[in-house]
This record gives C-alpha cells, structure tokens and sequence, in this order.
C-alpha cells in the first residue's frame, strides 16, 4: 500500500497468457479499487475507523491484531519437527495424568494392588500401537484430512457422521478444560500456595491461550516447539536416570514393586475385575489426543500424507514410551495417589530422582508448559470442524467465517466458553473431569475405523484386504474399549456425555433440517432466465447485494426494478476456501441488471459494500437507495441461522445522509413435512 499522501499507484494485471492486460490505479487508503470493469477489490482500508467504532476497532486490533490479507492461508505448510510439537503435545503431556488416574483407581482396593498398574499400561500401550496403525491407513486415503467426522459421514451416512462430530465436539472441550486443569495442578504441585486460586489461575490461562488463537498463534512453531520437546527431554531424562539408579543400586530389579510411600486408611473396595477395568478406562485418557494429526493432515509439506504418517508413528513411540516410563518408575518407588492429594504423580516421581532441585522445578515447569499448550490442540481442532459443520449446513454460518487473522473467530470463543464453564464447574479439578473423558475418544476412534472398512470394501484399490483387516481389528478393540469405558465410567460422571453426544446430534440435526428446508424453498436453477429490466419511474440508483442466486434475491430484484430504472446488484467474495458461482450464472440469468464483484481479501461484507455506496454518492443524483433481502422465520431460535451477514451493513448505512436503506422481507412459506431422503444440505445464502 502506498503511504498516506504519496500519488497512486500503478499495479499491472496479467492475463492468462501472462501479458499486462490493464493496470490497477490505487490511491492512497482507497477503501476499494477497480481491477477491471464492474469488478473491484477491498483494500485494508475498507474497513471505517471513525467514532466510537472506530475507536473499539482500534483497541481490537492492539489487542489481537490488524486484519490479515486472506493469500496468507497458503503461506506456510508444516514440517515434520514443528508438526510434532504443534499436533502431538494433547498426547504426549497425558503421560502427566494418565498413570496418576491408574493409580487412583487401584489404591481404592489398597495400596497391594499398585502393582497391576504396569500391566494395566502395557495394554494401554498395545492399544496405542493398534490406534497409530489404523490411522496410518486413514491418512493415506484421506491425505487432505479426515477425521472422524469426515469418514464417518462419507461412509456411514449423516446420522453416523453428526454422532461423531458430536463426539469430537465434546471432547475437544474437554480436552481444553482437563490440560488447562493439569496444568494448574502441576503449578500447585511444585507451589502448594497457589490451591486456593487455582480456578482463577485457569481462567487465566485458558483466557491467554484463547487470546493467543484470535492472533494467530499456531504460526509460531517456536513458541510450540520449545514446550513440547523441552518437556520430552526432560522426563525422558527423568526416566532414563531413575532406571539408571535402579541398575546401580543394591537392588537393581526395576520390575519390582517399591514399598507403598505412605499406607492408605482403608480398602474401600475389592480387587475386582470391574476395579481393574476401571483402572484400565481411566488410564485410556493417554490416547486423548492420537487423533490430532489425522485432522491437519493438509498442513504438513508435501508430501503431505507420508509426513503425516511419519510424524504419527514418532509420537506413537513417545508417547508409549515415556508413559510406561513414568508408570515403571511410579510402581517401583511405590508411588501412591488418592483424592484430595495436591502432589501429582509426575512431581513425586521427579522429586525420587532428582529431590527438590532446579532440575525438579524444570520438569514441573516444563510439565505445567506442555499441559497449557496441549489445550492448544483443542483449539487447532474445535474452531475447524465446528467451521467445516457449518459449511455443510449444521451449525449457524457465523462458525464458517474467518476472522481479523485468518482463525476461525466464533469457534475459539465457543470452545473458551464451554472449557471455562467446565472449569469453574468442576473446580479445575483433572479427578473430577477425567470420568467425562476418553469415551467420546474411543466412539470416534470406532466410527472411523468402521468407515474406513465400508471406505476399503467400496474402492477395492490394491491391497484392500490388509488395509480393511487392519481397521476392522482396530474398530472392534475401540468399540470394546468404548463399552469398558462407558460402563466403568458411568456411574463417576460418564452419563453426562451419554446424554450430551445424542443431545448435540439431535441439535445439529435439526440445525441441517432446518437449512435443507430452506435451501428447498429458495432454489432457484442455473438454467433459469429472469430477464428483469429496470423500468420504475425513480432516478435514484439502487443496490442489491446478493450473497447467492435464491428466490429471495430475485424477489428483492423484481422490486428494485420496479422501483427505479437504474439497479445494480453488488456481490462480495469473502470466502478463499469457496470460489463464488454468482459471476459466472449472472450474464445468462439476469441479462438486464448489471453485477458489481468485490474481492474482499480481509473477509468483511459491510464494509466494501458501504465504500462502493460512497463512490456512488459521488455521481448524480447524489443519493443511493440498498435494498437488503430479509429472510423471515416464524420462530425466534431461528433467527441465529439467517440475516447475519447483512445486519452489519443495515446497521452502518441507515443513518448515513443521502443513502435510504430499505429491508425487503421474503418469507420462504411452509416448511413443511420434507419429502424424500435425507441429505446433507448444499451451500445456500441463509446467512
């Protein structure tokens, strides 16, 4: 951008043959500007910053940053190093609280049975290896990214596909909310003062990693890079020098089972084969977070896939091998654990090696560092599939928009307000959550793995057969695993996600039913030909901003044509990840009003649209009417799902002197009883 009171600016456009064709005139802070003939970009300075509002934009762009040119996306792709600290910290920072749940679990039939803890790891950590194997097979048939969502939907049907969303809806909060909680428990571990503030100390947190995302954190691999391995190194250290210890002492048998650290009251319960499943379940927690790089599998270097399986298979061994690291050493030293205790597993483990040293706080600190930026996984992954739900349809659209820096804004304060009310819920307290997690974990593990099955049998490429025995053996551990984990964890709080998964699909599925129905009533066919022609008696030009060709656009059309003789229909292209259909349909469509296109590479509707409306006060008469299509619903819960888009702008120009604006309300009519198979819904201008 030229600087404020240089001259234009002359920018060449080639075509496609790479011959200078034209050139863009830019001036300076020019809000937008014409790249050829009825077509126009939005600059940075599209956006108004007079007044109160402008004051407020400013303080929200110190705070999170300046808006951010949409080119940005395909800027920066991930290598295999960075791309382990960014996907696989959700994963690897379990080892702080999965054998510590074990534990927990075991110490209630006394402290005797600590000993089951290492074998209870080891199968955890088979099934950890039989997880990675299966989802090898996934990112190789899906290397643009395929969660369970995407899988389960393709394969399974709709119904299958909103259950497994809802699934990972839930556990991406929980997964916020118990690394948030960890964390905070780490700090109290190491500084026992901190208990009393603890759930503030991870408001605080959760509220610095949420404001982290609205800026744009994920472009620093450093910053992720530093937590996750440092955290590595260090336990690994940990669990190669505790061994070391144990080799050169009198008693070199690390397999053995050390003498309890203190004697437990009371056994309140038998060594059952229920205790040990319960034991088992709570344990599980450690796969939290395997599927991860399956979700992001788009953003690694090309090529993409192999990178992605490499990069799983690595965090496969770290994770197996310092969580049956810390469980072998905690056995050994006869580490026990019950409620209410405010030492952590991992600080009593690092304090029988190191005692309360630099190194020690090191590992405390490193943990409680890993644990915040494992939260970070759920915000890579909530804000993307709630877009992706929105963008077929079951979720308002508000959740597909990307914000100031290319993040998905609406996602990230949902994803905060639902942690944060868990937190406060639950006193911060990882005991507490852990009995909601790992059960909608291991329901998408099984759903996915099932849909790739269906996915094998139906491509029948070469060497189907190994991959579909593969992910048919890894569904049926998963869905055993899931109903160990749903009956153990019932009673202690699980029902509460039983009753969310089919709650939050039954809302998601009448969010798309509702967009379907809609979509039906507004169809209207490329093939069609409305020849509108202005033809009303008034000289004062009106604008029509269209978002997509829909019986709504057309109604409000028709009116402006019969309004006034000079209409000019205005559409703006927000989204980089959809190209617009408007362009190409409108010459054959509606041959007699003529289309204004606006690029909006920072991703705002109002604002070029007001900037167009200025430039057209310029020229006589000097006054413009907009004529806005206004969708009405009959019941208030639906109003979120439609007009959204254009409130901004309603709300920016009624005031403005010489510019009229006028909301045309369309009603879609019945929606009635739908007729046929259920789909998922197409893309549609509802919003």
């Amino acid at each position: 951008m030229p600087s404020p009171g240089s001259g234009p600016q002359y920018t060449p456009v080639a075509d496609s043959t790479g011959r200078v064709s034209r050139y863009r005139v830019e001036f300076p802070h020019a809000g937008i500007v014409e790249t050829e003939e009825g077509f126009f970009e939005a600059t940075e300075f599209a956006e108004r910053r007079s007044g109160w509002a402008g004051r407020l934009k400013n303080y929200k762009d110190s705070l999170i940053g300046t808006t951010m040119h949409s080119r940005r996306l395909s800027e920066e792709r991930l290598s295999k190093k960075v791309a382990l600290a960014i996907f696989s910290s959700d994963a690897i920072s379990s080892t702080a609280y999965a054998t510590q749940e074990i534990l927990l679990i075991l110490v209630l039939a006394g402290t005797a049975s600590i000993h089951l803890s290492l074998p209870i790891a080891m199968a955890i950590t088979t099934l950890l290896a039989i997880v990675v194997i299966s989802y090898s097979q996934l990112i190789k048939a899906y290397p643009a990214g395929g969660g369970a969502y995407t899988v389960a939907l393709e394969n399974l049907g709709p119904i299958f596909g909103l259950i497994a969303a809802s699934a990972l809806l839930i556990d991406y909060t929980l997964t916020g909310a118990v690394s948030i909680a960890a964390s905070v428990e780490a700090i109290v571990s190491a500084f026992p003062d901190v208990d009393g503030v603890r759930v503030y100390v991870a408001i605080g947190l959760i509220s610095v990693i949420a404001l982290g995302n609205l800026r744009g954190i994920r472009e620093s691999g450093t910053v992720f890079s530093i937590p996750t391995y440092g955290f590595v190194f260090i336990l690994a250290g940990t669990i190669l020098l505790g061994m070391g210890k144990v080799f050169f002492s009198d008693d070199p048998n690390i397999l053995k089972t050390g003498e309890p650290t203190r004697a437990v009251e009371h056994a309140s319960q038998a060594l059952t084969l229920f205790l040990v499943l319960r034991a088992f379940s709570a344990g599980c927690a450690a796969l939290t977070g395997v599927e991860a790089i399956s979700n992001g599998v788009s953003a690694f270097k090309p090529p993409e896939w192999k990178n992605a399986i490499i990069t799983m298979i690595a965090m496969g061994f770290l994770l197996g091998f310092l969580f049956l690291g810390t469980t072998l050493l905690a056995r050994h030293y006869g580490i026990v654990y019950e409620h209410g205790d405010k030492e952590t597993v991992m600080s009593q483990v690092g304090e029988h090696v190191f005692g309360r040293n630099l190194v020690y706080y090191l590992l405390q600190g490193f943990t409680a560092g890993i644990l915040f930026l494992a939260a970070n996984t759920a915000y890579n992954g909530f804000p993307i599939l709630a877009s992706i739900l929105a963008r077929d349809g079951y979720l308002p659209r508000v959740f597909h928009q990307r914000g100031n820096r290319l993040v998905f804004s609406y996602g990230i304060l949902a994803l905060t307000s639902f942690a944060g009310a868990l937190l406060i819920g639950f006193q911060a307290s990882t005991t507490r959550l852990i009995p909601l997690y790992a059960l909608g974990v291991f329901l998408c593990f099984t759903l996915a793995q099932t849909g790739m099955v269906y996915l094998w049998f139906r491509r029948r490429t070469p060497g189907w057969q190994r991959s579909a025995i593969i992910n048919g053996f890894g569904a049926c551990v998963t869905a055993v695993v899931f109903v160990i984990i749903m009956v153990t964890k019932f009673g202690e709080g699980g029902f509460a996600v039983v009753v969310a998964i089919p709650v939050i699909t039954s809302l998601l599925w009448l969010i798309g039913r509702f967009y379907k129905r809609l979509h039906r009533q507004l169809y209207v066919s490329p093939q069609a030909m409305l020849d509108m022609r202005p033809h009303g008696e008034s000289r004062i030009p009106i604008l029509v901003p269209v978002e997509e060709v829909n019986l709504a656009t057309v109604m409000t059309l028709g009116a402006a044509c019969e309004r006034s003789r000079d209409v000019t229909a205005v559409h703006v292209i927000v989204d980089p990840d959809a190209p617009s259909t408007v362009s190409a349909r409108w010459n054959h469509q509606f041959p007699g009003i003529p289309l204004v296109v606006i690029d909006s590479p920072f991703r705002t509707v109002a604002d070029p649209i007001a900037r167009y409306v200025d430039d057209r006060l310029k020229r006589a008469p000097h006054e413009v009417t907009v004529m806005v299509p206004l969708l009405e619903v009959k019941r208030w819960y639906h109003r979120p799902l439609v007009n959204q888009s254009l409130k901004r702008l309603t709300r920016m120009l009624q005031n403005r002197r010489h510019v009229n604006v006028v909301q045309h309300p369309f009603s879609a009519g019945s929606m009635g009883r739908r007729r046929g198979r259920w789909f998922r819904p197409d893309s549609f201008s509802g919003n």
